[in-house]
């Protein structure tokens, strides 16, 4: 019996045992998978440290490049801005210089100006003038308007003595002027007021042969049958009128002409 009890317990042991086995089976695989998780994570953790560092270093790197790679780009900004600062500078000295050169302009334009128009002033006096007398136009220099003008005031005031003598003198000094014809015909007027009558009937036929359709010839004849009236020559001036009514029948001169007419017979 004790031997049989001893061989159960034996059994019960064993069996006691197996279980057991069986029972911490489980327990050591999760004690495996455990390390090995640990295992994995800490390999893993190396190599994101080993990543990081890398990356730190690479970034270390790429810095360092750019640096290097800024300084002179810095440094040729710099450059940059001085030669800026220079231009800038250079830009306002013209702009200056400009600015003086277009006041200096304005100013030596408004002189040019003014000695033009000062010089025009001068000038004009002594350049030809378009003169318009007695139906017809011409050129004429100031000098030989002023003493035609000159001459004409005379008889205007009655100096016919001087009169006389200035279209006298005004004949030598131009003799082409386009005045000729009117000087001669009041010559002959102021050498009638003189009472130079023989001058004056001569002064008038000069004047009567050479402009026959002159505005002023019938005035002349008058004045030449006047002149031979005072001269006692009533034959002459009776001719002289009667030439007058004939040529130039419409005029005032031809009017007058028929009274004195009619006067002498």
């Amino acid at each position: 019996m004790s031997g049989l009890r001893s061989g159960l317990g034996r059994v019960s042991l064993l069996t006691l045992l197996a279980s057991a086995s069986l029972l911490s089976l489980p327990a050591r695989a999760g004690l495996f998978e455990d390390e090995e998780a640990r295992k994995a994570i800490l390999d893993l953790r190396g190599r994101i440290q080993q990543s990081e560092e890398a990356q730190r270093q690479r970034a270390e790197q790429l810095n360092t490049q750019v640096q290097e790679q800024l300084g002179p780009l810095r440094r040729s900004l710099l450059d940059l801005n001085s030669q800026l600062d220079v231009l800038r500078s250079e830009i306002a000295k013209l702009r200056g210089q400009n600015e003086q050169l277009a006041r200096e302009l304005s100013e030596t334009q408004r002189k040019v100006g003014d000695q033009t128009q000062a010089l025009d002033s001068r000038l004009k006096p002594l350049e030809p003038q378009k003169i318009s007398l007695d139906g017809r136009e011409f050129q004429v220099d100031p000098e030989e308007r002023r003493q035609y003008d000159a001459a004409m005031g005379l008889v205007r005031r009655g100096d016919f003595a001087e009169a006389a003598a200035a279209f006298a003198s005004f004949n030598k000094r131009f003799p082409a002027s386009g005045y000729g014809d009117s000087v001669r015909f009041w010559l002959g007027n102021a050498q009638y007021g003189k009472r130079d009558y023989k001058d004056a009937i001569a002064t008038f036929k000069s004047f009567i042969s050479a402009n026959p359709s002159h505005p002023r010839a019938g005035e002349a004849l008058l004045a030449l049958a006047n002149c031979q009236l005072e001269l006692k020559d009533n034959k002459a001036a009776r001719r002289s009128l009667e030439d007058l009514i004939k040529a130039y029948p419409g005029s005032d001169a031809a009017q007058a002409g028929k009274e004195r007419l009619a006067s002498l017979r």
